[in-house]
């Protein structure tokens, strides 16, 4: 516990160090996402900061999913893909505003993933993981052969997001879009985790016989976190489609819904700052292997297979369990 002192030098309270390290952590992300736009010296590189943190809040959403809850899913792309499509779909050939486009393909997504959850949360193991892939296999099926409404394997060109005639243009200002976005999930995500709730879910990953004694609805809680999860990667996939201004079905292919999982295996299952870092390390691996065509698909698989050997718990949670002072130690 971190004393406070009050008014008199009087102990006026504690918090639990928890809660101090929580607020460090979240002022340390402030810091950086306020003065990175100042080291990134043309678009180029804010476009990669973007595009990590796209992946980033994706991956935060599925660790939710996997980390905290135990439900491996192989297809969460296909999300990302609906939403990115159904926004790109309603205000191209309806006229729907982007923000109505958003909102409406958020909440066909929900609809979706909360009747898809009901059948194949039943599962579990890699029974699930194979429900999952092929969900997302089928999702991009979908996407590829309607050519008529999606553009088929070409894909199709999506319009600026914009809101009340103001518009979103530039790299630089969806930067600021995606800061705050990314600041709010962790900022969420954190309370969620630190909730009764969130507590509920960690007792379900443990074991889902104890949480159910324990009076936990154990499949309303895997419910709710699987739609949770596919409705906010719908949204990061309309907002996503806005800024890049073209997208295809790789988009929702199961290559991103890998790179997703890599993500959250090589930062930290369970570590919401695990998935942060994971996605930067892994988001910007193309960059340094652009030269080198295929070879970051193999880059990912040494990763993944050296984080299980090396970092069976994550880069986050292996680091901070090896800087943690041990119990008896002397200072």
């Amino acid at each position: 516990m971190i004393k406070l002192p009050g008014a008199n030098g009087v102990d006026s309270g504690s918090l639990p160090e928890e809660v101090v390290n929580r607020f460090r952590g979240l002022a340390a992300l402030a810091a950086v996402l306020i003065i990175l736009p100042a080291f990134l010296p043309n678009t180029f590189y804010v476009d990669v900061a973007n595009r990590v943190a796209i992946l980033a809040m994706n991956a935060i959403m599925l660790n939710l999913l996997m980390g905290y809850t135990g439900q491996i899913s192989l297809g969460h792309a296909g999300f990302f893909g609906l939403g990115a499509y159904g926004s790109a779909i309603l205000t191209a050939r309806y006229n729907v505003p982007p923000l109505g486009g958003l909102i409406l393909s958020a909440v066909v997504t929900a609809l979706l993933s909360w009747a898809v959850a009901r059948v194949i949360l039943r599962l579990r193991g890699h029974y699930l993981a194979m429900a999952t892939l092929g969900l997302g296999v089928i999702i991009t099926i979908v996407l590829t052969n309607e050519a008529q409404w999606t553009g088929g394997p070409d894909g199709m060109p999506v319009g600026r997001f914009s809101v009340l005639g103001y518009s979103l243009a530039g790299e630089r200002q969806w930067y600021w879009v995606f800061a705050v976005l990314l600041f709010a999930t962790v900022v969420i995500t954190q309370n969620l985790i630190n909730s009764p709730a969130g507590r509920a879910l960690q007792a379900l990953h443990g074991s889902e016989v104890a949480a159910t004694v324990a009076g936990v609805d154990v499949r309303r809680r895997k419910m709710d976190v699987f739609v949770l999860s596919a409705t906010v990667s719908s949204i990061l996939g309309s907002l996503g489609a806005h800024y890049f201004g073209y997208i295809n079905p790789g988009i929702a292919d199961f290559v991103q819904s890998t790179e997703l999982v890599i993500i959250v295996v090589f930062g930290g299952m369970a570590s919401i700052y695990g998935a942060l870092i994971g996605a930067v390390i892994i988001g910007i691996l193309p960059q340094f292997l652009a030269g080198y065509d295929g070879w970051d698909v193999v880059a990912f698989g040494v990763i993944l297979a050296a984080t299980m050997i090396f970092l069976p718990r994550g880069l986050v949670p292996s680091l901070a369990a090896a800087m943690r002072p041990k119990r008896g130690a002397t200072c």
